[in-house]
């Protein structure tokens, strides 16, 4: 199975396809929850890139389904564009020190850590839903609070660092701190990574690892994706989303405490 994606050239029909799939996939995840990226950071592997490399090129894909369902939440009038941009700025400056330390923090404890923050979502989202749903009027406040600004900041190393996953954190911050229900917060969430992504790409940019044609490719499928997920989102509503997120959870949550190699094993 390596063999076949090692021997693939990316801009035959074959690896196109493969691609752009991938990168659908990943646009439709990413946009409703999080941690889509892990395909094709995977992907991007296999295809023979650095892990440093898949980490900096699929930043390409991120940046083009964030900038498609964000206009597609604005058009909705869902989008909150004002507060997005508060919350964003700390989320930027956040991501900038996350690109740069990403190499410093041992990554079986990195690992360890985000699984267990990953677990007590999933425990609040399955058995607390209406927080989710419903969100928290009273917590609405037109411009963030201190607290606010620190998660968002710390959220952000976490998006520099491996960007893997940063939408779930996103909207956990989103709903049960900031008091949005899950469609606002997905919009919200959508834009944040839209305003700091460019930003991380920029570092990555910088140092060489980016391989601009194969992200490309697998971008136009990030984009697709970014907008049939966000059209969903608009006419499906909260409850939607909550079983989608749900499911994302479960998997993300498995695949950091190695559960995946286990049952492979």
């Amino acid at each position: 199975m390596i063999e076949f994606f090692t021997n693939i050239d990316i801009t035959s029909p074959v690896g196109i396809i493969i691609l752009i799939s991938a990168g659908f996939v990943v646009g439709i995840i990413n946009t409703f929850a999080g941690s889509g990226s892990a395909i094709t950071y995977s992907l991007f592997m296999l295809l023979g890139l650095p892990s440093g490399a898949a980490n900096g090129t699929l930043r390409l894909g991120v940046v083009m389904q964030t900038l498609a369902a964000s206009f597609t939440f604005k058009k909705g009038n869902i989008l909150d564009v004002k507060k997005g941009l508060f919350l964003g700025v700390p989320t930027v400056i956040g991501s900038l020190t996350g690109a740069q330390i990403a190499v410093s923090i041992d990554k079986n404890l990195f690992e360890i850590l985000v699984g267990v923050a990953v677990i007590i979502m999933l425990i609040t989202v399955f058995f607390k839903p209406d927080k989710w749903i419903k969100g928290q009027a009273d917590k609405v406040k037109p411009k963030p609070t201190y607290l606010q600004v620190f998660i968002f900041f710390l959220i952000g190393i976490y998006g520099g660092f491996i960007h893997i996953g940063v939408g779930i954190f996103l909207l956990s911050g989103l709903v049960l701190n900031a008091g949005y229900d899950l469609v606002k917060a997905n919009a919200l969430k959508v834009f944040i990574v839209l305003l700091y992504s460019p930003f991380a790409l920029a570092i990555y940019i910088y140092n060489d690892q980016v391989a601009y044609i194969m992200g490309s490719i697998a971008a136009l499928g990030n984009l697709l994706g970014g907008i049939v997920a966000s059209r969903f989102a608009l006419t499906k509503g909260a409850g939607a989303i909550r079983v989608i997120l749900i499911i994302v959870l479960t998997f993300f949550a498995a695949k950091m405490f190695g559960l995946f190699n286990l049952l492979l094993y």
